[in-house]
């Protein structure tokens, strides 16, 4: 019998791209997503490719009533991937209740829900901001967690701390940590991927309505960092290698392989790429020539970060294997697609 999980923001960003690699790894896959900053059209996409349609509920995790009619609906979920949460960095800034609650509140519903209803495991869409600026790059899962930047990347500190309190605390359940560096592309099918609502909070769909002409031009926050070229300098790990890691985490919990109640991975390339140098490497796979300008530095950005992903790689068998240029055109294939 397939096993269920439950994926909140399953029509979000890297929500979609996980419910793809679920079903293509034979699990049956339930979705709960608010529509806030996706659509429901993505369960379309998501059929589309897999050939099987994901169960969708439109609901909002921060309602505890409405998750426990899920969970009543829905018997025998045997995993939970939380993806749902507010995720920019600099909205975070000016809107720091709106994170709070959000992102809070629906991690304590869930952890709530989870032993009344036999739900044992737990996959948390953490992120590289816990470590703020690191000391040392690239980064280690042993690399201590500094004072957050940004509120946004104090909500993943707290629901960290959360998750390890609660299982400590004696909960039925296990937990995988999976702290992300920057996620980027789309599926190569084009039939998903990155639409955020609005004006694009992330760089690499700024870059690429850029070239599409529905922005005038890019904005390069920064060129005064100690950094080869100025700008900031991140690592930018292709989506559909991101998925693949929350099935791999998943059958660890679920084939009773876990080595702690919980457990942290960083999720990464292991190579820092600049701003300036994705610009650069757009231009070259595209052949589109892209306008920006440099202007100041923007609230709660860190000058550089790269992850160190020798544990994911050992421990879970994972790795990135896509490159960036491939990452990119699959992220211009999904922009013209839009068009």
């Amino acid at each position: 019998m397939k096993k269920k999980i439950l994926v909140t923001g399953g029509t979000g960003y890297i929500g979609s791209h996980t419910a793809v690699e679920l079903q293509n790894a034979g699990y049956e896959v339930v979705i709960v997503d608010n529509l806030s900053n996706s659509s429901a059209d993505v369960v379309d996409g998501i059929e589309r490719i897999t050939g099987k349609r994901p169960t969708f509920e439109q609901a909002d995790c921060t309602d505890y009533a409405a998750m426990e009619r899920l969970f009543a609906k829905h018997k025998g979920i045997a995993a939970i991937i939380h993806f749902a949460a507010s995720k920019a960095v600099g909205e975070s800034v000016h809107k720091p209740l709106l994170y709070y609650r959000n992102n809070l509140v629906s991690l304590l519903n869930l952890l709530e829900l989870m032993p009344k209803h036999g739900t044992e495991h737990f996959v948390f869409s953490s992120s590289c901001t816990v470590y703020g600026q690191p000391d040392q790059l690239p980064v280690t899962e042993a690399a201590p967690r500094k004072p957050a930047e940004s509120p946004y990347g104090n909500t993943k500190q707290i629901c960290e701390d959360i998750i390890a309190d609660t299982v400590k605390s004696g909960a039925p359940i296990k937990a995988i940590l999976l702290r992300y560096f920057n996620p980027t592309g789309a599926h190569p099918s084009a039939e998903i991927g990155e639409l955020p609502l609005g004006v694009p909070q992330n760089l690499v769909p700024f870059v690429t309505q850029t070239a599409a002409g529905i922005r005038p031009k890019l904005s390069v926050f920064g060129s005064d960092y100690s950094t080869p070229d100025g700008s900031c300098v991140r690592d930018y790990i292709h989506v559909v290698d991101l998925a693949k890691a929350h099935v791999v985490a998943c059958q660890r919990m679920l084939e009773g392989k876990s080595k702690k109640a919980v457990e942290t991975f960083n999720l990464g390339t292991g190579r820092g790429v600049s701003v300036l140098e994705i610009v650069r490497t757009f231009e070259k796979v595209t052949g589109v020539k892209l306008p920006y300008e440099v202007v100041g530095r923007r609230a709660g950005d860190i000058e550089q970060i790269w992850a160190d992903p020798t544990f994911a790689n050992a421990e879970l068998g994972w790795y990135a294997k896509e490159t960036l240029e491939a990452t990119l055109a699959s992220a211009w294939k999904w922009q013209q697609r839009l068009a």
